[in-house]
């Protein structure tokens, strides 16, 4: 499962990928650079699922919003939203789970928590980051990221070997480094064709 890097792995000639992993690892930033490199529409699920004040939306109308922005013959998106995987990875055709060690994505999450504080970086529908609000509250995505991490870890493999998602090609990236790596070679080898 693991992607040599000699190798551009996205075989599909119409990609659609999903970018999984635990909150933190770098799925919007990954999917955003493999967006620019397939020149193909990038998908950010979480802009879709919360609203102002960090409402999420209703399960149904996220399912519905979901389905709109996939429509398209090519994408990529990221984010492990149960509530909607089944229309995600099932019109997906290539998946990559960025299943980095936990104290690599807690770092990742404070380093990209503590920019988005002193930048004021607004994400989505004008929700803001804070350091209280990502660490400190009863909504902490550090507890979120203990307790879904294994998880993922636990479930990702079962899904992959069910009939649902066994179309999916899975890239299973284990460093940042072999993420980076293999996203150069692909940058490489699309400037070759």
């Amino acid at each position: 499962m693991n992607a040599p890097t000699s190798t551009p792995l996205i075989t599909a000639s119409s990609p659609r990928v999903v970018v999984v992993g635990a909150t933190g690892s770098g799925k919007t930033t990954t999917a955003a650079q493999l967006s620019r490199l397939l020149d193909i529409p990038h998908v950010e699920l979480d802009s879709l699922h919360w609203l102002k004040d960090w409402v999420a939306v209703d399960r149904e109308l996220f399912r519905s919003k979901v389905t709109d922005a996939l429509a398209g013959p090519t994408w990529v998106t990221d984010g492990n939203y149960g509530k909607a995987r089944d229309i995600i990875w099932g019109r997906a055709t290539t998946l990559i789970w960025l299943d980095y060690p936990l104290p690599v994505v807690v770092w990742q999450l404070f380093a990209r928590t503590l920019r988005r504080v002193i930048t004021r970086e607004e994400l989505w529908n004008g929700n803001h980051e804070t350091i209280r609000g990502t660490f400190f509250s009863r909504d902490s995505l550090l507890i979120y990221i203990l307790q879904s991490q294994p998880r993922q870890r636990r479930e990702y493999p079962q899904l992959f070997n069910s009939a649902a998602y066994s179309h999916l090609q899975v890239l299973h990236f284990r460093t940042r480094r072999e993420t980076t790596e293999w996203l150069l070679q692909m940058g490489r080898d699309l400037k070759k064709s």
